[in-house]
């Protein structure tokens, strides 16, 4: 059985208090609760500015659990990447940003889609998944 297994510790000292956070979960498939996540799709692009780039290549199964990490590896902090997903926005992830979400593939044009602004942008993402079927010849 394979596992996935994701990890975040947030430190911060904004505050009067320092305040740190960890949390930890392992991403299983969906409707259980012991069978983990075992596909993944792993790339890193550069995507320059001005340009748009479809994340995901296949189109995990809908209904199906699905968690994307994306990190911008871009070094200037002026650039970034705008993401959506859909023709809806999501957010952006500067340099040295990064972002971890479950994400929804209902279908093919619900794809995560990344545009490039300030300078060619540096780009690593992950999909892990449960989805996509094989075939056998």
């Amino acid at each position: 059985m394979a596992t996935t297994t994701a990890a975040v510790t947030l430190t911060s000292d904004l505050l009067s208090d320092n305040m740190s956070v960890s949390a930890s979960t392992t991403c299983v498939k969906a409707g259980t609760t012991a069978d983990g996540l075992d596909q993944i799709e792993y790339g890193y692009v550069e995507v320059a500015t001005g340009d748009e780039y479809d994340l995901i290549a296949t189109t995990p199964t809908a209904a199906k659990a699905s968690k994307l990490f994306v990190k911008n590896h871009s070094i200037d902090e002026t650039y970034y990447i705008a993401i959506t997903q859909n023709s809806q926005a999501i957010g952006r992830l500067y340099a040295g940003d990064w972002m971890f979400i479950p994400a929804d593939f209902h279908d093919a044009a619900a794809d995560i889609a990344i545009t490039s602004n300030g300078g060619t942008n540096k780009i690593e993402y992950a999909l892990f998944h449960e989805g996509t079927a094989l075939t056998t010849t």
